[in-house]
């Protein structure tokens, strides 16, 4: 635990006990400060208490005793409407903050110069932290990881000179994190998502600009108009990173599945990735080259660098490869919650009989349309299946399938039988990447994850990945 002993001696209200508010409640108090919790879930409110965190229900507190709220990364700030909480704050002219700025806090007070790096971007960057906190962790370094990747940053241990933070950051926690300043902020892309809590694309957009704007060195790929504009405003120390061609100024290159440092001259190949299963698809181009140009900047050679992404395992649910039977390749990609996300994973595979749907995003999958003729047959599930259905229709052959269990069943036998006739050169893959959030039929995209995990495993024949 980091203990926040920046408010010691003074009282905070906080907002939200989810596992991140909970553990901020706990390093609050660690730290000195008397914290008064609240959450509309009374069963949180009773778990917080059990772990001595004192609760009240805080329309009823005095707001001008409160030195700060800390509000959960989940909460409303702004858009649709400011929580509730948000309002009594500012009436009482109490400062709204979240965990990330208290960590930043104490990282300013206890060990300023402590490697701190934070990366955000619409897509990839849960992929990128885990590949950045594998690679230092195998050139030797103290490694701790987390944030929006799943450990509340206040649960790791503190900042120290010798310890690098690498911590994933949505926009959520960018907006309740003013004194954010990594040692080296990461912005790897900007595509429409969370527009209901940000309102539109130019608000978004600026929540993510601060991450890099903070940076004492910003590493920004260049491939959307977005973040090339935010790389163009940038005049501090600054790595472009491209996926293709070179754009505009020297860089870090991902070309073919090959990682190259542009910045020198002549450009020197430093890693090729072919054959890491774990780093499928020119998405995971982009994820590599920024991981690069993030390790040389903390010392991390060339040669140890190459040997890392060798045994990157990769993340769970995300292009994670669950095994094989006869020539059917399985992969949960359950974390595509939309649909750029999902055309990171149908750019990689060729025939592939894909399993969708769920609770549908603004925009439906229409994108998705130049990868059609890659998808032998889809496979329809949760709420968004006659939505999907009318996309679909006349250009790909699908089935209503209603359950995960149900398209589980039906694409592993269809996909083996094409792999069985020999129809194609490729691979068939069965491929769960839902374009679609989860909560229709599922707690979370884990477990919607874990689940097709379980039903794949279960399948006679079942292989492995590495057997």
């Amino acid at each position: 635990m980091t203990p926040s002993t920046t408010f010691a001696g003074r009282t905070v209200a906080l907002f939200g006990l989810g596992g991140s508010g909970l553990a901020t409640a706990l390093s609050l108090r660690a730290g000195g400060a008397r914290v008064v919790a609240c959450d509309d879930n009374p069963a949180r409110m009773e778990a917080a208490r059990a772990q001595g965190v004192e609760t009240d229900d805080l329309r009823d507190a005095e707001w001008g005793a409160f030195a700060a709220l800390v509000l959960a990364p989940g909460v409303p700030l702004t858009h649709p409407a400011p929580h509730w909480t948000v309002d009594l704050a500012k009436a009482a002219g109490v400062p709204v903050i979240g965990d990330i700025e208290l960590f930043c806090r104490e990282r300013a007070a206890r060990s300023p110069d402590a490697p701190f790096v934070a990366i955000t971007g619409t897509n990839g960057k849960s992929t990128t932290t885990a590949l950045i906190a594998h690679v230092l962790r195998t050139a030797g370094r103290d490694v701790q990881m987390g944030g929006n990747i799943g450990t509340a940053i206040l649960s790791l241990e503190p900042p120290s000179a010798h310890r690098v933070h690498v911590i994933e950051l949505s926009s959520f926690q960018i907006d309740l994190t003013p004194s954010l300043a990594p040692t080296i902020g990461v912005l790897l892309n900007i595509t429409p998502d969370h527009l209901d809590r940000h309102g539109d694309m130019a608000s978004y957009a600026a929540i993510k600009e601060r991450l890099v704007a903070g940076a004492a060195h910003a590493v920004i790929g260049v491939d959307d108009a977005y973040a090339q504009a935010i790389a163009g405003r940038r005049t501090g120390p600054l790595t472009r990173v491209h996926v293709g061609e070179a754009g505009e100024g020297p860089g870090i290159l991902a070309r073919a599945g090959v990682v190259i440092d542009g910045r020198k001259a002549p450009a020197e190949p430093v890693a090729d990735l072919a054959g890491i299963g774990s780093l499928r698809g020119a998405h995971n181009w982009q994820n590599a080259a920024v991981a690069y140009a993030v390790a040389s900047a903390l010392g991390v050679t060339p040669d140890a660098f190459a040997a890392a992404l060798a045994s990157f395992p990769g993340l769970p649910h995300r292009m994670e490869e669950v095994g094989r039977r006869g020539p059917v390749l399985f992969i949960n990609d359950s974390k595509a919650t939309n649909a750029d996300s999902t055309e990171k994973a149908l750019s990689a595979f060729q025939q592939i009989h894909w399993i969708l749907g769920g609770k549908p995003k603004e925009g439906g999958i229409a994108s998705l349309a130049p990868y059609f003729p890659r998808i032998a047959h889809a496979y329809l599930i949760g709420a968004a299946t006659e939505v999907f259905a009318a996309t679909l229709d006349g250009q790909v052959p699908y089935s209503r399938c209603g359950t995960l269990a149900a398209a589980v069943a039906e694409a592993a036998a269809a996909a083996e039988r094409q792999g069985t006739t020999g129809d194609s050169a490729a691979e068939p893959v069965v491929l769960l990447s839902p374009a679609c959030a989860s909560y229709d039929q599922f707690r979370s995209f884990e477990d919607r994850g874990d689940q097709f995990r379980g039903l794949v495993r279960a399948l006679p024949g079942l292989q492995p990945p590495g057997a």
